[in-house]
C-alpha cells in the first residue's frame, strides 16, 4: 500500500528538466568508461598483435558498469519503479542490441541502439512524454552512429556514449514543447 502511494505520488510530481538532465548527465559519465571498456575489449580482440591486453577483462569491466548505468538513470530521474525499470532496461538493451549488431555488422552501432532502448526504458516516463518519440530517438541515434561508422572512420566512435541518453532527454523536451504550444493554442 505505501508503494503505491509513493508511485502515485512521485508521478504526480514533474520531474524538474534540472533533475532529468542531471539524471542523463550523471548516467551518461558512467556510461563513457563502460563503453570505452568495451570498445577496448572490442579492439583486443579483433588485434593479431601479440601485446594485447586480455579482451575478456575489458568486455567484462564493460558489461559490469551497464546495470550501474541503468540504475544512476532510473533512481536520480525518479522512476516510480527503479529497480523493474533497471531490469527492463538491461532486457531491453541486450534484446535491441544483439540484433543491431548482427544487422549493422558492428558491435559499436549495437551498443548505442541497446544503451538508448534501456536508457528509454530507465529514464523516468512523465505523462507528456511519449514512447514513440523516444523510439524514434533511438533509431535516429543508431543509423547516425552506423553511418558516423561508415563515413567518419574509426576515430567518430569516441564520442559515442553521450548519444544513447541525450537524445531521449531531447525527445522528450521536444514532445513537451509540442504539447505546450498545443495546451496554448487551446486558449
Amino acid at each position: 500500500m505505501a508503494g503505491s502511494r509513493r508511485s502515485t505520488w512521485e508521478t504526480t510530481i514533474p520531474l524538474s528538466p534540472r533533475r532529468k538532465w542531471l539524471a542523463i548527465t550523471m548516467a551518461t559519465l558512467a556510461f563513457v568508461p563502460a563503453y570505452w571498456s568495451l570498445l577496448a575489449g572490442m579492439v583486443a580482440s579483433a588485434s593479431t598483435s601479440a601485446h594485447v591486453p586480455n579482451p575478456g577483462a575489458a568486455f567484462a569491466l564493460g558489461l559490469v558498469l551497464v546495470p550501474f548505468v541503468f540504475m544512476i538513470l532510473a533512481f536520480l530521474s525518479g522512476h516510480p519503479r527503479a529497480p523493474g525499470a533497471v531490469v527492463k532496461a538491461m532486457l531491453l538493451a541486450v534484446a535491441v542490441g544483439i540484433p543491431v549488431s548482427a544487422l549493422a555488422g558492428d558491435a559499436v552501432t549495437g551498443v548505442m541502439a541497446g544503451m538508448g532502448a534501456g536508457g528509454a526504458a530507465a529514464l523516468r516516463l512523465e505523462r507528456d512524454h511519449s514512447w514513440k518519440a523516444r523510439a524514434i530517438a533511438v533509431a535516429a541515434i543508431t543509423v547516425y552512429t552506423f553511418l558516423l561508422l561508415r563515413l567518419g572512420g574509426d576515430v567518430v566512435v569516441l564520442g559515442a556514449p553521450v548519444l544513447p541518453f541525450t537524445s531521449i532527454g531531447i525527445a522528450d523536451h521536444l514532445v513537451e514543447r509540442r504539447r505546450e504550444q498545443a495546451r496554448a493554442g487551446e486558449t
